[in-house]
């Protein structure tokens, strides 16, 4: 097959899957986002060979196919590349297809470089631009997280540094993100992909481990199903079951956390039940009909149900999950879910946030993806030490599992799993969360870093004179608690500054000299501090006092204790010989004329006769 045979059948298969989809038809301009990132990459070849067009085309299949979303996201999907590769502008962008597009095609820009290596920093802060921009529209992350699983796919053609670096980038924020947002096929096929190419020989192995297993798996799906299909033909059911198996990323991390060999993970196998029914209402009734029909057949384990029907996790996964115990002797894990909970499942927020043509915004059903967008608002909002710190913040609880917690009024809250008093205190409110001074968790009190438990009804008791401090770090788990404490102590920093600032300058006053940052520097040498904001908050807080000392480095005296800095009296004294005890030696000092007294007492103590210098 030619090339042009190569992009035209790409484009086709996009169209075909486009025309497939509910959206409202825009053919036209999907063609003409096309042709034009066609004419912009043209002669452009990738390191495979191909031409580069092909990449964007893919990008945006995954984005039409696998995500399901319409013709804006396409659009920027196709045009991804543009800006950053070609002479065309965001302006030309702006003009041609709108704001709209234009505006998703800015945010994929501009974290296109990674986030890891030389300029780390910056990437880490073009994703904090990323972020803010996908808090007004997801979609411009979606379509990054499309471009990152089609580079992925193809990272074979990369130099090995390049693909341990991307590897590495997507387990560490892509994998989470997509996770966060519900994207769970996505999410482990990243996962699975960065594992190939980080770990080349446990992948290989856990591969070679479970194609032996796969006839046997096999067999024990079958044998498990067989009843529970015959039971719900009897109850009219319309239904498709399916067997899914342990990734090998999963699997290695289980080897890994839980220090077992290949032969110990059990839970190879889960089954899958999807079911249809017409009315959104009864999803949460069939569900446990379901389960019925399933716990009678089989034992279910009794501390392994997880109703995620009435409260759905954070990414809008909506289940009903038992184990069972098969007739082999092993635990079988059957999720329960509908049709609709099923599309959520694999593709997450993409699923269900629906926009309408012309870019406007969504049906209002999104409640758990406003609350974590409303979430990375916060901490876009307060300041962090640094952009590498403010993505581990944002990273620290994209993988989290939940618990549920009920408020004093009896209304739950989601809450990632091994959440403190603390953390629950900033999620409420921030004012309650910087006054805490502890819980009662089931009317028993408890202290801040106390871990709540799903299910635990928690009231948060405050104090007035409750303030933060740095050991609330120990206490906090959550990336929104983490970050209120660090603004919070940078403001009390800052505070300390401008308090010790204007001791320091009454210093300066007080002696009748002018302030410079070559004095300063000498008090920070002789305080041991290395920058002059430290040397600020230091007196601001009290634990450096300007004193005499201090004074007479500022005037240019030298210290009474001068002698200390002169080793070589003391060791030829006590090395001296009877013989060399009778001669004299000589030192020649200067000395202020108002330390002279102080001198003369030290020398003598030193055994040295004090002679004074005839003028």
């Amino acid at each position: 097959m030619s090339e042009e045979e190569r992009i035209a059948h790409a484009y086709q298969r996009l169209i075909k899957s486009y025309l497939a989809s509910p959206h409202r038809k825009k053919v036209d301009l999907i063609e003409r986002a096309f042709k034009f990132a066609r004419q912009a990459h043209e002669g452009v070849k990738r390191i495979s060979g191909e031409p580069y067009i092909m990449h964007p085309l893919a990008v945006a299949q995954i984005v039409s196919e696998e995500l399901g979303l319409g013709s804006t996201s396409i659009c920027a999907a196709l045009l991804h590349d543009v800006v950053e590769d070609t002479e065309y502008t965001m302006e030309d962008i702006r003009n041609i297809f709108g704001p709209k597009i234009a505006e998703i095609v800015d945010g994929v820009t501009k974290i296109s470089g990674g986030i890891f290596g030389d300029q780390a920093s910056v990437q880490a802060e073009n994703f904090k631009k990323l972020l803010l921009t996908m808090s007004n529209d997801i979609r411009v992350i979606l379509v990054k997280i499309a471009d990152r699983l089609q580079g992925m796919r193809t990272l074979g053609s990369q130099l090995p540094a390049k693909q341990y670096k991307i590897a590495g980038e997507t387990l560490y924020i892509y994998a989470p993100l997509a996770n966060r947002l519900g994207l769970n096929k996505i999410k482990e096929e990243l996962e699975d992909l960065a594992f190939r190419y980080e770990q080349p020989a446990a992948y290989t192995q856990i591969q070679t481990r479970l194609g032996e297993q796969k006839e046997d798996l096999k067999g024990i799906f079958d044998e498990f199903t067989a009843p529970i299909r015959e039971r719900l033909d009897a109850a009219g059911l319309h239904y498709d079951i399916k067997a899914r198996i342990k990734t090998p990323y999963s699997i290695w991390c289980k080897m890994q956390n839980k220090k077992v060999p290949f032969e110990e993970v059990y839970d190879l196998l889960a089954v899958r039940i999807i079911f249809d029914t017409e009315r959104q209402e009864d999803e949460v009734e069939e569900c446990w009909r379901i389960y019925s029909i399933a716990s009678s057949i089989y034992r279910p384990h009794p501390e392994r149900l997880r109703d995620w029907l009435s409260h759905p996790k954070a990414n809008g996964y909506q289940a009903l999950q038992t184990t069972l115990m098969s007739k082999r002797g092993r635990w079988i894990e059957l999720q329960i879910r509908s049709r609709r909970m099923d599309e959520i499942a694999e593709q997450g927020f993409a699923a269900h946030w629906k926009y309408k043509d012309g870019g406007k915004e969504a049906e209002d059903s999104e409640n758990e993806l406003d609350r974590w967008l409303a979430t990375i608002k916060e901490i876009l909002d307060d300041p962090q030490p640094n952009a590498v710190d403010f993505l581990n913040t944002i990273k620290l609880n994209l993988y989290a599992s939940e618990i549920f917690v009920v408020t004093p009024k009896g209304d739950f809250k989601t809450m990632p799993a091994g959440s403190t008093v603390l953390d629950f205190a900033f999620a409420i409110h921030t004012f309650l969360g910087t006054h805490c001074i502890g819980a009662k968790v089931n009317h028993k009190l408890e202290g801040l870093g106390y871990h709540i438990e799903s299910g635990d009804q928690v009231e948060i008791l405050t104090g007035k004179q409750s303030r933060v401090t740095k050991e609330w770090y120990n206490y906090a788990t959550t990336a929104k608690a983490r970050s209120k404490i660090s603004a919070v102590l940078k403001r009390h920093d800052r505070e300390l500054q401008h308090v010790g600032e204007e001791r320091l300058a009454e210093f300066f006053r007080s002696l009748d000299i002018e302030r410079s940052s070559f004095l300063e520097d000498r008090l920070c040498e002789k305080h041991g501090v290395e920058l002059r904001e430290e040397l600020y908050q230091a007196i601001g807080d009290g634990s450096i006092v300007l004193d005499k000392e201090d004074k007479n480095i500022l005037l240019g005296k030298k210290s009474k204790n001068w002698f200390r800095h002169l080793p070589l009296i003391g060791k030829k004294k006590k090395a001296a010989t009877s013989a060399q005890q009778n001669k004299t030696v000589v030192l020649q000092v200067e000395v202020q004329a108002e330390d002279v007294e102080d001198v003369m007492k030290e020398l003598q103590k030193m055994g040295l006769e004090p002679v004074k210098k005839s003028t």
